[in-house]
């Protein structure tokens, strides 16, 4: 018999996660969303006879040890009219929320990796910084053969936010992209 490596069930039961669901005061669908399963998932897990098994028995573990983390990993109500999610890979590293009119922003960070972070170490960042960090994610403008690039775009003009909504932001040297939701 192989010795543990990790302090960690090899397996719960149904009632003891469902304990844990609830102490965290998360619905069947809540938990279903943070455990990245389906409802018909936690309602089996939940009621069933067999030992449940797998990584989700570490993810209860370290919920009940660290319950806060799901909280900072929720997502908020979006506040402004446009939300940008600042991605490495599939990972959400930042939340920004964006006013146009109003010219405010509001981001939220996703990661302790400053490298990762959208604005790094500020956590206020400027509408002007925003626009900078925009034009970050976008070809320089004084880019050789411009107006090819944007014809190619089929954009009128230079306009950082439009030509992320044609390129997500995507540049050759990184794995970051920009997803653009807006409330309709």
């Amino acid at each position: 018999m192989k010795s543990k490596l990790f302090a960690v069930s090899d397996s719960i039961n149904g009632t003891q996660l469902k304990a844990t669901r609830k102490k965290l005061k998360l619905t069947q669908a809540e938990f279903a969303r943070l455990a990245n399963v389906s409802v018909k998932t936690v309602e089996r897990w939940e009621s069933g006879k067999k030992p449940v098994t797998g990584p989700i028995v570490t993810l209860i573990k370290v919920l009940k040890e660290f319950p806060q983390i799901q909280e900072t990993l929720k997502i908020p109500a979006q506040v402004y009219p446009m939300r940008l999610l600042y991605l490495y890979y599939e990972d959400i590293c930042t939340i920004i929320d964006v006013n146009e009119r109003e010219r405010m922003v509001k981001i939220y960070n996703y990661t302790k990796d400053y490298a990762l972070r959208a604005f790094g170490r500020n956590e206020t960042p400027t509408y002007e910084q925003y626009e900078a960090f925009l034009e970050s994610r976008c070809f320089p403008r004084t880019r050789d053969k411009m107006k090819l690039i944007l014809k190619d775009l089929d954009l009128p003009f230079y306009e950082p936010l439009m030509i992320i909504e044609k390129t997500q932001g995507r540049m050759a040297e990184d794995n970051f992209w920009i997803k653009i939701e807006r409330k309709v």
